[in-house]
């Protein structure tokens, strides 16, 4: 399976219908392309969308590309992940993080 087209990209536009409106947790992923730690994570990311394919949703916002949506929650440094469910925020995390941080993250609410 390709991990990559597991991993959705939403923008003001979208992310309303593929992140608030999904049947299943998301792992929204505030990020930039010139963004080190960005790209870095996003790895990891692609990675767990495989590992939590049917289970969880991984879909990535560019600040950039979407700031309506980034400044909606506040985002301020990224990498930015949130894990929401219902339309709700669950957690956030801000920086990079290893994989099994991330996976024990999303165990935790499943």
């Amino acid at each position: 399976m390709e991990t990559q087209n597991l991993v959705r990209h939403a923008d003001d536009g979208t992310y309303e219908t593929l992140v608030l409106g999904a049947d299943k947790p998301v792992l929204a992923d505030f990020w930039t392309p010139w963004c080190g730690p960005c790209r870095a994570i996003g790895v990891r990311l692609e990675e767990l969308a495989g590992d939590y394919a049917g289970r969880v949703s991984v879909v990535k916002v560019n600040v950039d590309e979407s700031p309506a949506t980034a400044s909606r929650y506040g985002v301020r440094s990224i990498p930015t992940l949130l894990l929401i469910k219902g339309g709700k925020t669950l957690e956030s995390r801000v920086g990079l993080a290893k994989k099994a941080e991330l996976a024990t993250l999303l165990d935790g609410h499943l």
